[in-house]
């Protein structure tokens, strides 16, 4: 692998343990299935880098300036502080809901919002995640910026994208592994997962708090 590839899978490494990035993870994971958990993490990083590296491309090759980069840390923190907010009021509003049922003789719990119980698609998962994705992206230009000039002006593909995707998807599936055995594992009652996604939320506000403040 070219030595550029492994600088930018790296930097994708680096970049996924940002806590804006697992707070929003857990927050699209908290309640979710195996499956929809994969998907969360998998369009989140993809979404995420895709639109990072178009921006940092617009930055780099058009000159146009990088304080624009200070609008893109004000939507990932708002965000963040977004979907805090929201977690906290369906939490202490108490329209968070759990129902319990057979399948195949083994138990089946589902966590829904509401008065009723509806399934969320996967194609309603995933696009939810990839557009939170590709906004929070927006905020990370200016590490892609410096990440690029120790690159020596490579131009930018494909392969570099996948290569930062490949690296973001790695923390972010094995951190979703972990919010995947907190849902098995704790979230097997309706007060405990009240608790999980208020404590979710709390810790996005505060997050968001911290990045849209700093």
């Amino acid at each position: 692998m070219e030595i550029g590839l492994i600088i930018i899978f790296w930097y994708g490494v680096l970049h996924a343990f940002g806590p804006d990035h697992l707070s929003a993870i857990a927050d699209f994971s908290i309640g979710k299935s195996m499956k929809k958990t994969l998907l969360v993490t998998l369009a989140f990083a993809f979404g995420h880098g895709l639109m990072l590296f178009i921006f940092a491309k617009l930055l780099s090759e058009y000159g146009l300036p990088e304080s624009i980069t200070a609008y893109g840390d004000m939507i990932s923190s708002s965000l963040i502080i977004g979907v805090g907010v929201y977690l906290l009021y369906m939490a202490f509003t108490e329209k968070i809901h759990v129902s319990k049922h057979m399948h195949e003789n083994k138990e089946h719990i589902h966590i829904y919002f509401g008065k009723s119980h509806s399934h969320e698609t996967n194609a309603t998962v995933g696009a939810g995640a990839l557009s939170v994705g590709a906004l929070m992206g927006i905020g990370g230009v200016r590490g892609m910026l410096a990440t690029l000039a120790t690159l020596r002006g490579n131009s930018l593909d494909w392969t570099m994208i996948l290569a930062f995707v490949a690296g973001v998807s790695l923390v972010f599936v094995s951190f979703g592994a972990t919010i995947l055995f907190v849902n098995r594992s704790l979230l097997t009652n309706l007060v405990n997962v009240r608790r999980a996604f208020a404590t979710a939320g709390a810790i996005s506000v505060a997050v968001g708090a911290n990045m849209f403040f700093a």
